[in-house]
């Protein structure tokens, strides 16, 4: 699994990451951009909107 410095990164080199994450509700767009340095891998990305789509924080 490749990891990045942070979400910015996953989606500029991740074509299958970048399709997920402009199918997600802006609301959890928004939440993982604030958090972006927590997010190194598409499995994170998911991960993390898995878990706000279900209402964890």
């Amino acid at each position: 699994m490749q990891k990045y410095p942070g979400l910015n990164e996953v989606l500029e080199n991740e074509s299958e990451a970048r399709q997920y994450f402009n199918t997600l509700p802006d609301y959890v767009r928004e939440q993982i951009q604030s958090r972006s340095g927590g997010v190194n891998s598409f499995e994170s990305l998911k991960d993390y909107a898995e878990n706000l789509l279900r209402g964890d924080n």
